[in-house]
């Protein structure tokens, strides 16, 4: 026996253990042990399963252990990934097939499908059997106080289900202080919750916290923090010294930011700390100065309009050249209004820039795309207007 255990890689001590469980009964450790081994639970984990699937696991039919894989890979849990299920949350195992098939119902109940339920219990073995049924209601119904209906808690949990193991007294509920303090809505964390749950399994303290204070240390307000993780929760999930950091440095040095307009800057495009400072910024902020922008004259654009580094020069290019060659342009137009290429070039810029040579009037940028059609009418009808009083006054002078 102790040879048997020894193989499959079993420490001495739990060896001993699984003796004791087995009240001299030693063939049945044997038997369990080729059964594990049947559903793919490799030999180094061997010794955990037995040991802490608890004490019936020795005495349950084998015919019991394989209804419960049976049921489990009928819901979506497939075959090839039992032993992996298994040796991660052995406590499966000691489950009564009525108590599996209310865990598993528990989940179902909430919209999953049988590929979303067997991914998530791949993902997070213990999703299903580790916590008591209590704790996962408690759990769920806190969730929904967020304004979220029991599908959008299943989508939810499908997607990150370690939501299931943080604790509401230690984790969530110092973390919804935490926001509130920043002035986010319960709204706004329900955003953040479904854009992002890993927000709400990471350490406020040594995660969020830190991060926090960095953006103050940079000046932005608390309210304006508040507003950037919810725009954009994934902010939250990166590392400060690794990533936000570098880009803010970057934006400072490199991209022309002044120490004045970088709170501004951050505030209003978050989304730029997400960006690789190789692959998107650098080669971005090397375009835009191969048009002849000076250095500082960028760092007032990427002030106003973030986004600017963010966009795929692809898109640059065309925009550009119609801007230069057929409306007849100067590079100032566009340092005036940096936000110009994020207007469509065949739905916008092109149509409205026919009206205004058919009509033969001209408009500054932004007065010419930051506004709705009918907007836009009125001030081509009104402009039309006015060089038509004009041009009447003139003839009767």
């Amino acid at each position: 026996m102790i040879e048997l255990e020894k193989h499959n890689a079993v420490s001495y001590p739990r060896i001993a253990k699984l003796i004791c469980m087995s009240r001299g009964n030693v063939e049945s450790i044997r038997r369990v042990t080729e059964w594990l081994k049947s559903i793919h639970v490799k030999g180094e984990f061997l010794g955990s399963v037995l040991t802490k699937a608890g004490e019936n696991i020795l005495e349950r039919p084998i015919e019991e252990l394989d209804e419960i894989v049976w049921y489990l890979e009928s819901n979506g849990v497939r075959m090839d990934w039992m032993g992996y299920v298994m040796s991660r949350c052995p406590q499966l195992l000691c489950c009564s097939m009525e108590e599996v098939k209310t865990r598993v119902g528990f989940f179902l109940d909430m919209g999953m499908n049988e590929r979303d339920f067997g991914t998530m219990v791949f993902d997070y073995p213990r999703v299903l059997g580790y916590f008591t049924l209590e704790e996962m209601n408690q759990k769920v119904n806190y969730l929904k106080e967020f304004g979220l209906s029991n599908e959008d808690v299943g989508r939810l949990l499908a997607f990150k289900p370690q939501l299931m193991g943080c604790s509401i007294e230690e984790r969530w509920k110092p973390l919804v202080k935490y926001l509130y303090y920043l002035g986010i809505s319960r709204d706004g964390m329900k955003r953040m919750l479904v854009i992002k749950p890993m927000v709400f399994c990471v350490d406020l303290e040594q995660t969020i916290v830190p991060k926090v204070q960095f953006f103050q240390d940079i000046g932005i307000r608390d309210d304006a923090i508040g507003n950037m993780l919810v725009k954009f929760p994934p902010l939250l999930t990166y590392s400060l010294h690794k990533k936000i950091r570098p880009v803010v440095i970057f934006l400072m040095t490199k991209a022309g930011v002044s120490e004045r307009n970088i709170a501004k800057t951050i505030a209003l495009g978050p989304e730029l700390l997400g960006c690789n400072i190789v692959n998107k910024l650098e080669i971005n902020l090397k375009y835009l100065l191969s048009l002849g922008i000076r250095h500082r004259q960028l760092g007032e654009m990427i002030a106003d309009f973030p986004m600017l580094l963010r966009y795929n020069i692809d898109l640059f290019r065309p925009k550009y050249k119609y801007l230069r060659r057929t409306m007849v342009r100067p590079l100032q137009d566009l340092i005036e209004f940096p936000r110009f290429f994020s207007y469509s070039l065949d739905e916008r810029i092109i149509p409205r820039h026919k009206v205004l040579v058919e009509n033969r009037i001209n408009f500054k940028l932004r007065y010419m795309l930051a506004s709705t059609d009918e907007e836009f009418q009125k001030k081509v009808e009104s402009a039309v207007e006015r060089g038509r009083v004009c041009c009447g006054k003139a003839s009767k002078i």
